[in-house]
């Protein structure tokens, strides 16, 4: 592909990464700059973070007035996504606010449509069923969480939207579910969300097996074209030798554990820039 066929293959991945909490039960809110995406029932940064696009320095201030206000209100602990490399003004002012980076980059990769190697007889995968849900919501939520999350699951699964579709997959080795991820699909365009596997269980494969199954079975149906997040090189190369490219990069930001939930005050206030002139006579008829 060219820039430019990256460049809409990449906005119809993250349009699709925004659908999918959307459809989960959260939904979006578009502000100068940014689009919020909230999920207030299932309080994880995966499903509560701002996704930065283009704020000047002249208009940061009430970007994050709005942006924070929107979350703590609701006691919600939002993720900073901001397209590398970032902006000086945006990264002085969410250190600002008590937000740091993470070490390594959010990196959105895209299928080049090779299909990777068969899938190999050690691990089994398969689409979970509707009496696997708990163990599917239980790979990446909390007990606080899960119940909202498997009844969601089940609502997407069972009816969806139009233009959408959702597979959950479940790895074992053996009899036991070693792995778990979800493959969400809007129009033409399939993410693969939540890849977990349990600690006792990492370096025999299963993840890899997960994303192979993913494109090798077209779960969601045929015809899509597949997206993945990286937020680590480790992980990166991995998802490469699966057929995946860097179209993307993202600097996450987030508050830590013990942060207060406010806004700090803004200094104190000045007058007005801009006044109406004086003594007119109004608008002539």
């Amino acid at each position: 592909m060219d820039g430019a066929d990256v460049d809409r293959a990449a906005a119809g991945a993250l349009e699709a990464d925004r659908r999918f909490v959307i459809s989960l039960g959260g939904y979006a809110l578009e502000i100068a700059g940014a689009t919020l995406v909230t999920h207030e029932k299932v309080p994880v940064p995966r499903f509560n973070f701002v996704e930065a696009y283009g704020v000047g320095a002249e208009r940061q201030t009430a970007f994050f007035e709005r942006a924070l206000d929107h979350y703590f209100q609701r006691a919600l602990r939002p993720t900073f996504r901001v397209p590398e490399p970032v902006p000086g003004h945006l990264d002085a002012g969410l250190r600002r606010f008590g937000f740091a980076p993470r070490s390594s980059p959010l990196v959105l990769l895209l299928s080049t449509g090779e299909r990777p190697d068969p899938l190999g007889p050690t691990v089994d995968v398969r689409p979970a069923i509707a009496g696997e849900l708990d163990q599917v919501a239980a790979f990446w939520a909390s007990e606080r969480e899960r119940p909202e999350l498997r009844s969601a699951l089940d609502v997407v699964l069972s009816h969806p939207n139009p233009h959408e579709r959702l597979a959950a997959l479940l790895a074992r080795i053996g009899e036991e579910p070693v792995a778990s991820a979800l493959v969400y699909r809007h129009r033409d365009v399939a993410g693969i969300h939540a890849v977990a596997t349990r600690p006792e269980a990492r370096g025999q494969g299963a993840a890899s097996a997960i994303v192979r199954y993913a494109l090798e079975r077209d779960p969601v149906g045929p015809g899509a074209r597949y997206s993945i997040f990286a937020d680590s090189p480790r992980l990166e190369r991995r998802l490469g030798r699966l057929g995946f490219r860097p179209a993307l990069s993202f600097r996450q930001y987030d508050l830590p554990a013990g942060a207060e939930l406010a806004i700090p005050p803004v200094g104190p206030r000045t007058p007005p820039r801009w006044r109406p002139p004086r003594g007119g006579t109004g608008p002539r008829g």
